[in-house]
């Protein structure tokens, strides 16, 4: 059961902060994006609870990927297949198929600092544990 809600607990929070990020930053956001937020942020939470041993930078290279892989799924359903139009790179350098590109994948890759952080504390607090691993120190 602690275990549930973890998953759900970390869900709500990336469901919560990512569509808030577009709020603050484009003035708008799409419910679906709440969907992509939670998977987001439990994607950072596993990368970060299975490197345990990795450095920080690690683990936000391999956050900035896994958002930038589900950003790219999200857009492909949303955009492309359903046609709701949610938003378009398509303008932006270096993009694929107008639903990701390489400097929101820059953006993702300095937002998982803190993701990671928080994820961290989401580990301690579920986990009753108080000990830090050694990526985390000082």
């Amino acid at each position: 059961m602690n275990k549930v809600c973890k998953v759900v607990f970390i869900f709500v929070i990336g469901a919560t902060v990512y569509p808030g990020l577009e709020l603050l930053s484009r003035g708008y956001t799409h419910w679906s994006m709440s969907i992509a937020g939670g998977l987001c942020f439990l994607s950072i939470c596993i990368i970060n609870s299975t490197f345990t041993k990795r450095g920080a930078l690690l683990k936000c290279i391999s956050g900035a990927v896994a958002i930038t892989i589900i950003e790219f799924i999200t857009g492909c359903i949303v955009n492309r297949l359903l046609h709701w139009n949610v938003w378009d790179y398509s303008h932006l350098p270096l993009n694929v198929l107008g639903q990701v590109c390489i400097p929101f994948t820059l953006i993702w890759l300095t937002l998982c600092l803190p993701a990671i952080k928080i994820a961290s504390l989401i580990e301690r607090l579920f986990d009753g544990s108080g000990r830090q691993n050694s990526s985390e120190k000082g």
